[in-house]
């Protein structure tokens, strides 16, 4: 039986999607998964052992492009028995309709009516998390989830993890500290810099080192939080920040002896390689999103006007991040990982 899954568009929410690969392969232990995908994904894809193939869906988010999808879709014709689509849109319905697949699954969404056969009705209450939602269409509609949930897992290739520390001269010599302080979102989900700063400068003063992830985009966080470093500590800290490829940024990330990241695909990561993991949440709520590992801590304050969900605040304060302060996040790291942490 081969299943083509119709991929999400975000980081976490690619994460998050292995626990229905899990549990298909749990259903059908012969299944083939492939999975269609924009190109940024296929490192985390080749990570996941339930996928056999990432297959490139070159058209942006957003976009329509009927004739490029009529071209991939006639490249998948008759290879397929079902396919399962996670997001809710009508435009990646499409591919699978166009390519013939006998069995199209997917929740109703925006009126996909024809284009799927398999359509369900999503009911919130019951699955109030993302994986419950992606985890149900992998089963009959009604049927009972099986428990323990299964978490995301992604594998590591030592050989390439260690051309990644040698490709930007790092050193194993001190324990890391993975921070994370981007949010492709929207900056009510960013905890402030000077924060993560203060972070950075109580674990460097106990012996750790400091690495930065992100995209492009959080370079100049990255660079802000290191210039709030006074010197003598800064030289511990490297901004990776829009220099890592995503690959890169996965394998690094495992060397990690604990992370503190905002409410982000990096979370999302860091969880599934199983790093201790100090979670920042303000404008969310992990009630829809939670990491999915055994070593996290969330730290939130739940102010009255959060969870909110927007990116930016309403309020224009945005106090759900910035009244949360270093110390709580210092007191979960020092849960997760108590000191001294031996040096390798």
């Amino acid at each position: 039986m081969n299943i083509l899954i119709v991929g999400p568009s975000w980081v976490g929410d690619m994460v998050m999607a292995q626990t229905l690969f899990v549990c298909l392969k749990q259903r059908h232990p012969d299944c083939q998964i492939d999975v269609l995908a924009p190109e940024w994904s296929r490192p985390i894809l080749q990570r996941m052992p339930e996928v056999r193939q990432a297959l490139s869906f070159p058209v942006g988010h957003g976009v329509l492009d009927m004739a490029t999808r009529r071209n991939i879709a006639q490249s998948l014709r008759g290879r397929y028995q079902q396919a399962i689509l996670l997001p809710n849109s009508l435009k990646s319905a499409l591919v699978p309709f166009f390519a013939g697949i006998p069995k199209r699954t997917g929740w109703r969404g925006e009126m996909r009516f024809g284009l799927l056969n398999d359509m369900r009705k999503l009911d919130k209450q019951r699955y109030p998390l993302m994986i419950e939602r992606f985890m149900a269409l992998a089963f009959e509609p009604g049927a009972e989830l099986p428990k323990p949930y299964p978490k995301p897992a992604l594998r590591i290739d030592s050989e390439t993890r260690d051309t990644a520390l040698t490709r930007f001269g790092l050193l194993l010599d001190r324990p890391v500290l993975a921070l994370c302080p981007g949010a492709e979102f929207g900056e009510s989900k960013r905890w402030p810099a000077e924060h993560f700063a203060t972070v950075a400068e109580a674990k460097i003063r106990h012996g750790w080192q400091v690495w930065l992830f992100g995209s492009k985009n959080d370079h100049p966080v990255g660079e802000e939080i290191l210039q709030r470093l006074i010197p003598g500590l800064r030289e511990e800290a490297t901004n990776l920040a829009g220099e890592t490829s995503l690959a890169e940024a996965i394998d690094l990330l495992s060397c990690a002896e604990a992370v503190v990241s905002n409410d982000s695909g990096l979370m999302h990561v860091s969880a599934a390689l199983g790093r201790p993991l100090v979670s920042v949440y303000g404008s969310t709520s992990p009630a829809f999103t939670p990491p999915l590992s055994e070593q996290v801590e969330v730290v939130r304050l739940g102010l009255d006007c959060s969870p909110c969900f927007e990116r930016t605040c309403r309020f224009g304060h945005n106090n759900c991040m910035r009244e949360l302060h270093p110390p709580k996040v210092i007191e979960a790291l020092d849960r997760l990982v108590p000191q001294p942490v031996e040096v390798r």
